[in-house]
């Protein structure tokens, strides 16, 4: 769900973002709303607003779409491969929308960063460290 606050924040401020790296972010499509089963136990997370995100993805606002084209940050969208249950067409549609998008695949499912730590960690230093 960060992935998509950072999308937000890049398409709402972009003077303010000049880097952006999204995880396993589909495009902003609506679908089915659902509401996802609270976890059993303490929550490391506010799930009230897990609901609300949720809420924002299953019914994204109309102009989200459009706005994708305001972002003038270079963005890297990593996208998990086939393991990861975030449909991966849009994860490569969302890289070609933003202006200065581009993705790499890691297969590892949506938690990249837990799942493969130090191939995502290097495809976000090559990105960080890279001058264009």
């Amino acid at each position: 769900m960060g992935g998509i606050v950072a999308l937000l924040l890049a398409e709402g401020y972009p003077q303010r973002v000049d880097r952006l790296v999204l995880e396993d972010v589909p495009i902003p499509r609506p679908r089915e709303q659902t509401t996802p089963t609270r976890p059993d136990g303490k929550l490391t997370v506010d799930w009230e607003m897990v609901l609300a995100v949720r809420r924002q993805v299953d019914t994204p606002e109309a102009g989200w779409l459009e706005r994708l084209s305001r972002i003038t940050a270079k963005t890297l969208v990593v996208a998990g491969g086939p393991g990861s249950h975030v449909p991966q067409e849009g994860v490569v549609e969302l890289a070609r929308r933003v202006p200065h998008g581009r993705v790499v695949t890691i297969p590892a499912g949506h938690l990249i960063h837990q799942a493969e730590p130090m191939e995502f960690t290097k495809a976000v230093l090559t990105f960080l460290r890279s001058e264009e």
